[in-house]
This record gives structure tokens, C-alpha cells and sequence, in this order.
């Protein structure tokens, strides 16, 4: 959450170790390379090269991820694929599985997508490094929601490190926070000595008025839930040629999730009190994103006004899933610290001032235009 590199939470994969998950999973053949460890923080990756061509191999601590779990996510992907949408394949097991478990370790293998990952080496919240990207990415972000409306699966189960849509929906959202809290024992007793009930309170008084009212109106429909560069894979012409990490993907609705895109690719939050309030957002980057949604999935004035109003909250769940994981799974109370006052809180204050209330209300104004 900071633009220092860290040491990673989970060690990289071992040639060894590839060798021996690959044997599980007969059709991709057998290691002869391991060409690029991913740096995300939240599991271990790396792109391989077999005798029968590229593959990326994901491995998962099981308090975090089971081969059930992914089998959700799994679905999702495929339902994507058959309609279209440029998502990797997942490979099969010999089993037929699409994931396996070896000790405490879940193992996922996909087939290498195409399209040039001009992202990789940024961290996950920088922006768009164009405005023709944003939008580019806004059209891509349509055609999946469009795709996904057919898809009925019920929502995720309670897995850590998932969006989930239970609180800005509730019309008591702090009796909802409190709920959600309660279910995770790691991140109740994280916030057992913090004042958090009033902290959330102020927040949902001052920044959430009405979002239950403008939020029930809206179809449920299974998201990407993590829309931003580094999850996008690009052509040559500055098109989104393929859409991949659905770790966070579960059903909320089309306007969080654009919001969610929103929010995570146009102000530098990396940069939050290294910068002036005013030199962090970019609201024509989140009006070319949504002006390229609309090439697809047109929003009349009520859904723009509402994908505004979001903004400032829309983080406030995945948030809270942070914590849970870096209280609970990780045990490092300090990242649970910055995942809760740097992320969650800082975040939501920002668009209390006036350089936020600026940037929501330009692409309100904007969208509406």
C-alpha cells in the first residue's frame, strides 16, 4: 500500500516444486523453465515453460484459498469464456479438477493468455498510463458485465480476501458492519481496543446517504471486483486483449464493480500524503472509463449519479477483508494497521475534502453531461 518494494508474504515457487504440481496436471507436459516470479502479495506465481508450451502456475496458502473455493471462481471464468470474453483456461487436472492440494498448498495452472502485459512491473494501483487505456479498459469492463448476466451462481462463500456486498446495501450499514465483523474472529479482536464503530459511523453519515435506496434498484450480477492495469493484458493497438485475476470475483452488482474500477485506477493512492489533495485524481481518466463502458452497457443519469456517490465507500468492504487476512492468516498486525487507517479510512477522508468532493462531483457532472 505504499510505493516501497516489500518482502514478500509467501515464498516463490521452486523449480522442484513446479515439477512436482505439473505432474498433476498430465496435459500441460513437463517443466523445462520457470521464466518470471509475479510480485503480488497475496499468493505465489510464476510463468513456466513446459515441452508443450506456457503456462501460469498460482499457488495458494489453503487458510486462504481451497480447491472448492476456486472451483466458485473456476465457474465464473468458464461461463466468461464461453460467451466470449477474452479470460484464460484452466487447466485440468488429471483428476478433471481445475485445482489441487499438496500439503497446505492449493495449486491452480492456467494456460498462458495472450496480449502484452504492459503492467507488470507497476504496482497494482498506479493508473492507466493513458486515458486511451481507461477507456479501452471501460469497454472491456462492459462486455464482461454484459456476459455475466446470465450467470446465476450463488455468491462466494465467506473466503477471506473477496469482495463481498453486504454493508453499503444495508440500510443500517453499521449494523451490517458489525455483523460482518463478528463473523471474522481475527478482525474483531484487531479492532477490539479501535473506536471503529464510531470511525464507520461518521463515514457512512457524512458519504453514504442514500446508497441502500440507489443500490436496491440494481440487478445482482456476478463482477470482476479488482479492475485495474495490471489485471489486463493489451494488443498493439491499446485494446484489452485479455482480462485475468478473478480472485476477488463474486456477485455485487454492474455499478459497484465500475466503481470499484474506478476508484482503484484514477487517484494515486500510493502517493496519499506525498502529494497535494488536488495533484492525486484524475477525473478525465474515469470519464474516458466510463464513456467506453457506455459503448457497451449505456447508464442512464440515475446510474451515473449512483456510480458517484459509491466512489467514496466502495472499498470500505474489501477492506475489511484486509485486515481479516493480515490479522488473522498473515499474523502482521502491522499491514493490518495500514490495511485499516491508510486504506480504509484514509481513502474514505479523502474524498471528504475538497479535492474529492471535486472529483466526484466532475464525474457526476461529466457523466451526466
Amino acid at each position: 500500500m505504499g510505493t516501497a518494494l516489500e518482502t514478500p508474504t509467501w515464498p516463490a515457487i521452486t523449480m522442484a516444486e513446479a515439477e512436482a504440481v505439473l505432474a498433476c496436471f498430465p496435459a500441460a507436459g513437463c517443466v523445462t523453465s520457470l521464466r518470471w516470479h509475479s510480485p503480488r502479495p497475496f499468493s505465489a506465481a510464476t510463468l513456466i515453460e513446459t515441452d508443450r508450451g506456457a503456462y501460469f502456475l498460482k499457488r495458494h496458502h489453503q487458510r486462504l484459498r481451497t480447491p472448492a473455493a476456486l472451483t466458485e471462481e473456476h465457474g465464473y471464468m468458464a461461463h466468461l469464456r464461453s460467451a466470449g470474453v477474452p479470460v484464460p483456461e484452466v487447466v485440468a487436472a488429471a483428476d478433471g479438477a481445475g485445482a489441487i492440494a499438496q500439503s497446505e498448498w492449493t495449486y491452480e495452472l492456467h494456460r498462458a493468455a495472450s496480449g502484452v502485459d504492459l503492467y507488470r512491473d507497476r504496482p497494482s494501483w498506479t493508473p492507466f498510463l493513458t486515458h486511451r487505456h481507461s477507456y479501452a479498459a471501460g469497454v472491456a469492463l462492459g462486455r464482461l458485465h454484459l456476459a455475466a448476466r446470465d450467470y446465476a451462481a450463488a455468491p462466494r462463500g465467506d473466503h477471506p480476501l473477496i469482495a463481498s456486498f453486504t454493508i453499503l446495501t444495508a440500510h443500517d450499514p453499521l449494523a451490517a458492519a458489525e455483523t460482518y465483523v463478528s463473523a471474522r474472529p481475527a478482525l474483531a479482536a484487531f479492532l477490539g481496543d479501535k473506536p471503529w464503530r464510531q470511525e464507520l459511523a461518521r463515514l457512512f453519515a457524512l458519504l453514504g446517504g442514500g446508497l441502500p435506496e440507489r443500490l436496491e434498484r440494481q440487478a445482482p450480477l456476478w463482477t470482476h471486483n479488482d479492475w485495474h492495469p495490471s489485471n489486463l493484458l493489451w494488443s498493439t493497438d491499446g485494446a484489452v486483449e485479455t482480462i485475468f485475476d478473478f480472485g476477488l470475483a463474486t456477485r455485487t452488482c454492474a455499478l459497484h464493480d465500475l466503481a470499484t474500477a474506478i476508484e482503484r485506477t484514477c487517484v494515486r493512492w500510493l502517493e496519499l500524503g506525498q502529494r497535494k489533495d488536488g495533484e492525486l485524481a484524475d477525473a478525465d481518466a474515469a470519464l474516458a472509463m466510463i464513456a467506453g463502458y457506455e459503448t457497451v452497457a449505456p447508464l442512464d443519469r440515475a446510474d451515473r449519479e449512483s456510480v458517484a456517490r459509491l466512489l467514496p465507500l466502495v472499498h470500505v468492504e474489501f477492506a475489511l477483508s484486509e485486515v481479516d487476512y493480515f490479522a488473522g492468516i498473515v499474523g502482521d498486525r502491522t499491514q493490518a494497521s495500514v490495511a485499516w487507517k491508510e486504506y480504509l479510512i484514509d481513502h474514505a477522508e479523502w474524498f471528504l475534502s475538497d479535492a474529492g468532493q471535486d472529483f466526484v462531483q466532475r464525474i457526476q457532472c461529466g457523466a451526466a453531461g
